[in-house]
């Protein structure tokens, strides 16, 4: 039990990584997910800032723990991401990425949220609030 638990934690990270790089475009879609994906973002934002903890991987080294295996080397990404998914060497590159992308994605809810508010400039009058 104690093994299906982890690996359903290490998913629920890897879908919030996702969900931090991408989870803007969501906004598009439901416009009041954004709420969420700001916080989602300005927590990735912070974790690799500031000295905190992802609770995420707190939970993960408990039951890792508990299982008698230990806590992850070096962290969630440090274990799972870096010299796996992609070499140290990218970590900038990969970072400016998904900053363009939150960025780009953002951009995006704000035009099409002129769109729906009925900006006489966009030429459309469907009435659709953020809030």
């Amino acid at each position: 039990m104690l093994w299906l638990l982890t690996v359903l934690v290490t998913v629920a990270h890897f879908v919030a990584l996702a969900y931090i790089g991408l989870g803007g475009f969501l906004a598009w879609i439901w416009p009041r997910s954004l709420y969420v994906h700001v916080l989602f973002a300005a927590w990735g934002v912070a974790v690799n800032v500031f000295p905190l903890a992802c609770p995420l991987t707190v939970v993960e080294d408990f039951l890792r723990e508990q299982r008698g295996i230990g806590p992850l080397p070096g962290g969630f990404n440090e274990y799972y991401i870096y010299g796996t998914l992609m070499p140290h060497s990218m970590l900038p590159f990969v970072a400016v990425g998904a900053l363009l992308l939150v960025a780009v994605s953002y951009v995006g809810v704000y035009v099409l949220w002129r769109q729906r508010a009925g900006d006489p400039r966009s030429g459309h009058g469907h009435s659709l609030r953020l809030g």
